[in-house]
């Protein structure tokens, strides 16, 4: 069970990773520091899409629109946070052995 969980947190802690990457990305890409139409940042960009979109799609309908600020990362992150102190404190004084 504990193996369980600590792959669960490995998991979370991926996720926040690649969430705190796009941000960056996004802001370098709004900056025009990195160019979209570059094939390797384009590449990298569309992959992070992928992956974080099924996670900021249903944050994104609860959430109101902003005026141009996406607080989605954000939510998402704090709730990975909370997941993951949950695991902690209650999962692993749970789980048997």
């Amino acid at each position: 069970m504990k193996a369980i969980l600590d792959v669960l947190l490995a998991i979370l802690s991926i996720a926040s990773w690649v969430i705190i990457i796009q941000a960056v990305l996004s802001w370098l890409v709004t900056f025009r520091v990195l160019d979209l139409s570059n094939n390797i940042v384009g590449s990298i960009w569309n992959g992070l899409e992928r992956i974080t979109e099924p996670l900021y799609r249903p944050i994104r309908n609860m959430l109101p629109p902003m005026s141009g600020i996406d607080l989605t990362p954000m939510v998402v992150l704090l709730l990975i946070f909370f997941l993951q102190q949950l695991i902690r404190r209650y999962g692993y004084s749970i789980a048997p052995f």
